[in-house]
């Protein structure tokens, strides 16, 4: 990560927003499939009429490009860029601040690494505070294709999809999701930017590497992985309050998927969950870190 006397907030934050933004569209096909696959329900065992709709994660990106077009791919992609402007910026943008902060402002040692799951739990929270309503939009956008054929699609487009909600469902429901979503993402957000901090710290301590794309490229498929395998289940509630409104909150959610569909459910999509996360992180900490090298 950069040094925050190297790179002002401005700087960092821009950079930050351009390279999670090249990696939401670089990714976003995997994240369709990931959406639909923690939205489908389990099919009652001996019920042979009615089949999973998607299998797999290829087999999720094949299904959507054949019934709703290879451009149905990326729905989303308007408040996706939206999402990733907000959330992206500021969650790295206030990270290196928030850290030195946490740690000490003088302190000229090695950061803990708890000192730097705080401060990534902390940016987190308060970055998808500001950027839960993009959030909401992307998945009720990404849920659109599991309709039924026939029946009307409720939005037309991400702008329209903002003044829909707030007119039909109230201001506050654009923050629909926001418990789940401040866990999901504070939690998801320490595992990716701690681990990726402390990753790379730990790769250039040996003999041979140095800060170059090798080294960026492991930590970031390191941040991936805690990501996915720390923040799935609370991605899957998150999906589900955000593309379906019968659950009455974050508990009835949880407790509703976990006694008709059992624990495993909270792992539904993991396998595109996490090449979207590994991927997602490699492009976005790769173009960020060679972006930073332009603005010292």
């Amino acid at each position: 990560m950069a040094d925050p006397s190297e790179i002002s907030f401005a700087g960092i934050f821009a950079c930050s927003a351009f390279a999670a933004c090249f990696a939401e569209f670089c990714t976003i096909p995997l994240d369709i499939a990931k959406v639909r696959l923690q939205l489908q329900k389990r099919v009652p065992l001996g019920d042979s009429t009615a089949a999973p709709k998607y299998r797999g994660l290829l087999g999720t990106i094949a299904t959507i490009a054949k019934e709703e077009g290879f451009f149905a791919l990326w729905n989303g992609i308007v408040p996706g860029l939206h999402r990733q402007c907000l959330y992206g910026g500021l969650r790295i943008g206030l990270y290196e601040p928030v850290k030195a902060f946490i740690s000490g402002s003088y302190y000229s040692g090695e950061v803990s690494l708890f000192s730097k799951i705080l401060a990534a739990l902390l940016t987190g929270a308060i970055a998808i505070v500001v950027a839960n309503p993009t959030d909401l939009v992307k998945v009720r956008l990404q849920a659109e294709g599991k309709l039924p054929v026939g029946v009307a699609r409720r939005y037309s487009g991400a702008l329209q999809a903002y003044y829909a909600i707030a007119k039909q469902e109230g201001v506050a429901a654009l923050w629909t999701g926001i418990g789940p979503n401040i866990a999901r993402n504070a939690i998801v957000n320490a595992a990716e930017l701690a681990s990726y901090d402390h990753i790379k710290e730990t790769i250039l301590k040996i003999p041979g590497f140095t800060d170059n794309v090798l080294t960026h490229i492991l930590a970031g498929l390191g941040a991936g992985f805690f990501a996915v395998c720390i923040g799935s289940p609370i991605d899957v509630v998150k999906s589900r309050m955000m593309g379906d409104s019968v659950y009455k909150g974050t508990i009835d959610c949880f407790f509703k998927t976990l006694k008709t569909e059992g624990l495993m459910a909270f792992y539904k999509g993991f396998l595109p969950n996490f090449t979207r996360l590994g991927l997602w992180n490699v492009i976005m900490f790769l173009i960020l870190e060679q972006v930073k090298r332009f603005v010292k």
